[in-house]
């Protein structure tokens, strides 16, 4: 006797494939918020990052800035 044929097995396969499915959405569904997420936290590490290097290069100018004060006055002895 052929298991595809057997009567019984009809809503065991059913039950079987629809547990499946909702079991793959769910899987799908938190796959994309995690990945959302993931972009959202490299887009604001980007972001830090980029602020970071505006800071260091408004720093660098003000040590420029102050040695050049600091050259342009003569040093007392």
């Amino acid at each position: 006797m052929d298991a595809l044929s057997n009567p019984l097995m009809i809503p065991i396969v059913g039950t079987v494939c629809g547990t499946a499915m909702v079991v793959l959405i769910v899987v799908t569904v938190f796959w994309f918020k995690a990945r959302d997420r993931e972009l959202q936290v490299h887009q604001e590490m980007q972001i830090r990052e980029m602020e970071h290097q505006r800071k260091m290069k408004e720093i660098e100018l003000e040590i420029e800035k102050t040695r050049a004060r600091n050259s342009e006055t003569p040093a007392r002895v």
